[in-house]
């Protein structure tokens, strides 16, 4: 019997499709791959969030412990010299409460019902270079603290965005996302206005319905960074001038 080359080439694909579909039934136990993927992902983060609480609660205690000893040495030359200067870094650092008029910005996700079909759902959401620009622009107008969310950022903090989530120094949050600046109100208004990442924020909003407000702050309060400002994987330059 004459077979024809196409007849077994067709014959072998048909054999290793069946083969591959029969693993994928082993692996998965009838379950979607994909959906498990994305459950143990979340699982994974809410872990870490869990596990990231847990060790500020005992960062707390401890700082607590070092503030009481410090304090029953209060009269130690060395001791008294290091928290003068502590206390005299920690507005630059980042690690003391400040309060004064300032700005906030609020970010959210376009509604559902914006989507015409006209837009990807990608195009609906805030992104991560979207909350960045915001910090960039109050920076650049002179702010001397700011808060993302709940948290303050250092010059360490990295705002970053998995999906339509926001993951700032290991918390998770969701929009709509709050920005906070204390600063020249002026130059941060204006800032904010001028920056060209925002404008280009500012026309999507205006088509597919993005949250975009901007308010004015005659006193808010911003609280110091309480996180580790330990250096993990950078080291200092001693060469740097």
């Amino acid at each position: 019997m004459n077979v024809k080359p196409y007849t077994i080439l067709a014959g072998v694909v048909l054999v290793g499709a069946g083969a591959l579909f029969a693993a994928s039934a082993v692996t998965s136990g009838g379950q979607d791959l994909r959906a498990q993927q994305t459950t143990e992902l979340s699982d994974l983060i809410m872990q870490r969030q869990y596990d990231l609480v847990r060790l500020n609660d005992q960062v707390t205690g401890l700082q607590a412990q070092v503030d009481e000893l410090a304090a029953q040495r209060a009269s130690d030359p060395q001791i008294a010299a290091a928290r003068t200067r502590i206390d005299e870094l920690g507005p630059e650092a980042g690690t003391t409460e400040v309060s004064g008029s300032g700005v906030r910005v609020t970010l959210d996700d376009a509604p559902e019902e914006s989507n015409t079909g006209d837009y990807l759902p990608d195009d609906l959401v805030v992104h991560q270079q979207d909350v960045q620009a915001v910090v960039n622009a109050l920076w650049h107008g002179g702010a001397t603290a700011i808060q993302v969310m709940d948290q303050r950022l250092i010059a360490t903090s990295a705002v970053r965005c998995v999906g339509n989530t926001l993951i700032l120094q290991g918390r998770v949050y969701s929009p709509p996302y709050a920005i906070t600046a204390i600063g020249p109100k002026v130059e941060l208004m204006a800032a904010l206005a001028d920056d060209p990442q925002l404008a280009v924020y500012r026309s999507w909003a205006n088509l597919v319905g993005l949250g975009y407000q901007v308010e004015e702050l005659p006193e808010v309060t911003i609280p110091g960074y309480d996180g580790s400002i330990d250096l993990e994987w950078a080291t200092p330059d001693d060469n740097a001038a």
